[in-house]
């Protein structure tokens, strides 16, 4: 660096017949255009380089573009601004501009590095997979973790830029220690967003919810699309839409489906005559879901759960892998059921009856009356004698 100023010394002196203004405008512009070229041009190499690798080094090659870009500049504006003929307030504006822009490039920095590790630790984890319960459980420490770790960055990097400034930094200490009553209403106006984060937080460690968990909420089924800092996005099974805050998952009930596993049961009701084979509808239900590819091959059982006046109610419980095959298994079932007892038993299925004085059949030692015609039997008169 020692050799690098002096060789920018020595270049100055020889435009010593120029004017100051000429010198300050070539130097600084070749302070900028100079490791542009260079890093252009480099880059360009990068990628080509890593043009037929894996994502993870393209998507590296390009997030370290801007950083490594405003790291070059720094040091060469750093250069010109110490060997430039300037006057020391313009010397002094250059050297506070050049600190801001080191402590935002920290900033970037670490914000950069926090993508590229949790990229890298997610590398191992596949959400695609068919148990991927243990992929969404680090999958949504890291969403949220991450987000907390760039606010952090970026209100760190802001404050520590805003502290160099004298003014500022006299009025942030005045007003901690003369405005408990501006901070006690800021802290009232921002409840609902520190209740968000701190509901976040505890999501991320307790994580009673997790990226594509099946949940019913609001009396709505559907996925955990996104976890934000503030609010938590659940795909519809018609593809709506329905956005919650983050602290009504720690605040109010709600059902997931797959907090430990992905593997459900399914329940299908169907109500059936009194007089319906339970038997041979049991063993038709294991032959349909033996059938079936939904099947999981956990659970399969008929129950008779209820006796009406004029039904009975027949619980069919399967199980399936996921809950969206769950509910594809519980129609096929009902489907094929019903199909089966219309076509093979059908009065099994619920009717009405209308008892209005059956006359029971005749008994096996009566004999059938003769059916003659009624014009041949003899008929008694009034009055008649008969011998």
């Amino acid at each position: 660096m020692d050799s690098l100023s002096a060789a920018v010394a020595q270049g100055v002196d020889q435009l010593g017949w120029l004017p100051d203004w000429a010198v300050v405008v070539i130097m600084f512009g070749a302070a900028v255009a100079a490791p542009l070229a260079i890093h252009n041009a480099l880059f360009v190499r990068l990628q080509k380089l890593v043009d037929k690798r894996s994502l993870f080094w393209r998507s590296l090659v390009q997030r370290t573009q801007g950083p490594s870009r405003l790291a070059l500049l720094i040091v060469t504006l750093g250069i010109a601004t110490a060997a430039a003929p300037l006057p020391p307030p313009a010397v002094e504006a250059l050297r506070h501009g050049l600190l801001i822009g080191v402590m935002v490039l920290l900033g970037w920095t670490s914000v950069t590095a926090l993508h590229i590790w949790t990229v890298v630790y997610m590398r191992r984890f596949k959400l695609d997979a068919e148990d991927n319960l243990l992929a969404r459980k680090h999958a949504t420490q890291i969403s949220i973790l991450k987000r907390a770790g760039v606010t952090l960055a970026v209100v760190v990097t802001l404050a520590s830029a805003l502290m160099t400034f004298d003014g500022v930094r006299q009025y942030g200490v005045s007003l901690l220690a003369s405005a408990g009553a501006a901070g006690l209403i800021l802290g009232l106006a921002m409840q609902p967003v520190l209740a968000n984060l701190a509901a976040g937080i505890q999501l991320a460690i307790t994580q009673p919810i997790r990226l594509e968990d099946a949940i019913v909420v609001e009396g709505e089924w559907g996925w955990v699309e996104e976890i934000t800092s503030t609010y938590v996005v659940v795909r519809l099974w018609d593809w709506r839409r329905l956005v919650l805050p983050l602290r009504y998952f720690i605040e109010h009930p709600f059902q997931n489906w797959t907090r430990d596993g992905a593997s459900i049961i399914g329940t299908v009701m169907i109500y059936c005559d009194h007089s319906a084979p339970v038997a041979l509808m049991r063993e038709k239900l294991e032959e349909f879901v033996r059938e079936s590819a939904l099947w999981d091959g956990q659970v399969v059982n008929l129950q008779v759960s209820d006796a009406k006046e004029f039904t009975i109610e027949v619980r069919l419980l399967v199980s399936a892998g996921t809950s969206p095959k769950a509910w594809d298994l519980r129609c096929e079932v009902r489907e094929r059921m019903i199909g089966w007892l219309n076509a093979e038993h059908p009065y099994a299925l619920p009717r009405h009856r209308a008892d209005l004085g059956r006359q029971a059949p005749p008994s096996s030692d009566e004999a059938p009356r003769p059916r003659g015609d009624a014009s041949r039997r003899p008929v008694a008169r009034r009055g008649a004698v008969t011998a």
